[in-house]
């Protein structure tokens, strides 16, 4: 009798796996400033509301408003001062003092008004150099520090940088994956974290943590990018702007700071991908369906 043989039936196909999402690498970089140095006279008592600082434009603009009254109005007062000191040098230099800074302040009242314009129409009245990456930068500066007397800081800031991100917006740049450079602190919470690792991952793009500032511009002189996403509290993204947007187109992403400042903080991850897949103009990689 023919010895008995075993025959294994063939491996049933199981189901589908899917593959894991690809995550973007992480490089951390060592700086000079230290970022949060703007928080050192926190008292480690809860930030109002959460530490959410949302505010409407209409905040900006009126502190702004309020800047160059205040600019205008201290340098008059200082011009009628020594007026009669300058006249006994050159008797028509008071009179041609004051038509200059009547010419200053006109211009600057015509900018925030050209600027308002602007935001509010839906179109960019000036080219870039003028407008987001030019006098705003300054004008974001000055408007920040009449905020501070008032104790309306972080909101005045918030609703600048809200109104920076429309007009660089509307710009509808376009970059390639190796252009685009995504800048973040070391302070987010860990679920924060992995989604921004996920979104770099899925469109091809390195993310550095910045603890200091400075090298977050020597990362940026190195690598040469077209574009940058930062994400920042209110403070520090002031402060990053001021220092990069001149030079290179940046998109700044506020973060909520539920538990204070420089820990677990928050961002709205929606936006972000919004901005990072409107700047590379690219479908996320093959074998991952966002969720």
């Amino acid at each position: 009798m023919a010895p008995q043989q075993t025959v294994t039936p063939p491996a049933l196909p199981g189901p589908p796996t899917s593959a894991p999402a690809p995550r973007a690498q992480l490089i951390h970089i060592e700086v000079d400033r230290r970022l949060g140095h703007e928080w050192d006279e926190w008292n480690g008592r809860p930030l109002p509301k959460g530490g959410d600082f949302s505010a409407p434009p209409r905040l900006f603009f009126g502190f702004a408003a309020l800047t160059v009254a205040t600019v205008s109005g201290v340098v008059a007062l200082l011009l009628y001062l020594i007026a009669p000191r300058l006249g006994r040098l050159w008797g028509p230099l008071p009179q041609t003092l004051w038509i200059a800074l009547a010419a200053f302040a006109a211009l600057q009242w015509l900018y925030l008004g050209v600027l308002a314009a602007a935001f509010y129409s839906t179109r960019n009245l000036l080219p870039e150099r003028l407008l987001e990456r030019g006098p705003y930068l300054q004008l974001m500066n000055y408007t920040s520090l009449i905020a501070r007397a008032f104790g309306k800081r972080d909101w005045v800031e918030h609703a600048a940088i809200d109104v920076y991100n429309t007009l660089a917006e509307r710009r509808n740049r376009r970059v390639g994956k190796g252009e685009l450079l995504v800048l973040i602190p070391r302070c987010l919470s860990k679920q924060a974290l992995d989604g921004v690792l996920e979104i770099a991952g899925r469109y091809e793009v390195p993310v550095f943590v910045a603890t200091r500032g400075q090298l977050a511009r020597r990362v940026i002189r190195e690598r040469r990018p077209r574009a940058v996403v930062a994400v920042a509290c209110e403070r520090d993204m002031m402060t990053g702007l001021r220092d990069v947007a001149g030079k290179l187109p940046v998109l700044g992403l506020t973060m909520q700071l539920p538990n204070g400042p420089c820990r677990d903080a928050t961002i709205d991850l929606g936006q972000m991908e919004r901005w990072v897949q409107g700047l590379v103009a690219a479908a996320p990689a093959r074998g991952h369906t966002k969720q």
